[in-house]
């Protein structure tokens, strides 16, 4: 059953994604090495007066496990630990020493499992040491070690009080022989079926990511803004809370896309992500809704203080130095804001309405924020200018809203 599970994980291999390939066949190895010392110890049982094959039998076994450990860190993107192969090292000159310096049947089984515990407690704690909630997966592998560490330990205090652990494993007239073999196998056994798992929930939190966040500014994705835009919303509304939303257009994208290509097109629009970051405070949210439009929704803000904020943010574009194929090439934004205020709107009507005043924005000049009441036909109405720049003259300035 060990070489059948570590089978049907190799043949999967192929099918995970590269950033678990490396944690699936430290994981194949491990199962590996249980089944070879399970190998040997049948060897053992058969030819009881080699008691030299007990030495790489139960180092093989907490090798085994050592590497179930590995691969644990593997998955979590852990890097290898220092005493990583220490168990296996101390198992065996252990083991050597209760078969040829001080024979004692006693003496060989607790080192072996005091070692197997070491190696285990490692990997229970890899795993109890990742932060956040975890998955139902990992919490059954915690469960699997967990169990097999308290059996592990039991059967060391058996020993240890009896002194008389009978003539092997495989010699069932004691209850604590009898179970050890089926304990053992639950690593590699159901442990594998775990972790494999644990593969499929880190594989469908790939495909969930992918599907809420965009791929080149690594911003939520407008899957995520029609979700989270209603969550704030509403929060706002119990909360009797001020909220702000501004639509964010980079100007003459379509220009920069035709002169510098579509990879200098994409290195802008990365930097503006990184910008838009920078201004934003705990509880903002800001998602790339598609092409070269940003959504900012703004928490706790009324209306003066977002059209503050976007206009810092304007401005921060247009001083901002981009250098596009080895060129500097001066970029800015039109920014449309809108707001709530209590009068039922839905986050649709509040995008409808902060478009609106982005429309307003192009057809001002650009490089401008504009606002628009939430009203019947959303009327728009004038905002801030843009202050002069570098390339470009002056643009005149009017009144505030």
């Amino acid at each position: 059953m060990m070489l059948l599970n570590g089978g049907v994980l190799g043949m999967l291999h192929g099918e995970l994604p590269r950033t678990l390939r490396s944690s699936a066949d430290s994981w194949r190895l491990g199962t590996l090495l249980v089944a070879c010392a399970v190998i040997l110890f049948i060897v053992q049982e058969l030819y009881k007066e080699q008691d030299w094959i007990r030495i790489p039998g139960n180092t093989l076994m907490t090798l085994g496990v050592t590497v179930y450990g590995r691969a644990l860190r593997q998955f979590y993107g852990l890097p290898d630990a220092r005493h990583m192969l220490l168990p296996a090292a101390a198992t065996l000159l252990g083991v050597a020493w209760f078969v040829y310096a001080q024979p004692s049947m006693v003496g060989r089984i607790t080192v072996s499992t005091v070692f197997w515990l070491v190696a285990l407690i490692d990997g229970l704690l890899v795993l109890l040491r990742q932060r956040g909630g975890r998955a139902v997966s990992q919490k059954v592998m915690i469960g699997v070690f967990t169990l097999v560490i308290l059996f592990a330990a039991g059967r060391v205090a058996w020993f240890l009080v009896t002194s008389d652990p009978g003539v092997s494993v495989f010699e069932s007239s004691r209850m604590l022989n009898a179970f050890s073999p089926l304990v053992l196998s639950i690593l590699p056994i159901i442990g594998t079926t775990v972790f494999l798992m644990m593969c499929s929930d880190r594989i469908r939190g790939y495909w969930e990511q992918a599907a809420s966040v965009d791929y080149l500014t690594g911003l939520p994705n407008r899957r995520t803004l029609a979700v989270e835009g209603e969550r704030r919303l509403s929060a706002a509304r119990t909360g009797d809370l001020p909220l702000a939303l501004a639509l964010i257009d980079l100007d003459y994208f379509k220009g920069i896309n035709d002169r510098y290509g579509h990879a200098a097109g994409d290195e802008a629009l990365v930097e503006i992500a990184a910008l838009l970051r920078q201004s934003a405070q705990e509880g903002d949210l800001i998602v790339r809704q598609g092409g070269e439009e940003f959504v900012f929704v703004l928490v706790n803000l009324g209306r003066e203080e977002a059209l503050a904020r976007m206009e810092r943010l304007r401005q921060r574009v247009a001083a901002h130095v981009f250098f596009l194929e080895g060129q500097q090439v001066p970029i800015t934004v039109s920014i449309g804001v809108t707001w709530l205020d209590g009068c039922g709107a839905g986050f649709g009507e509040l995008l409808r309405s902060a478009d609106a005043a982005l429309y307003c924005a192009k057809q001002g000049g650009r490089n401008r924020v504009e606002t628009s009441e939430r009203a019947a036909g959303c009327h728009c109405r004038t905002g801030f200018d843009a202050l002069p720049q570098r390339t470009s003259a002056s643009a005149s300035s009017t009144a505030s809203p």
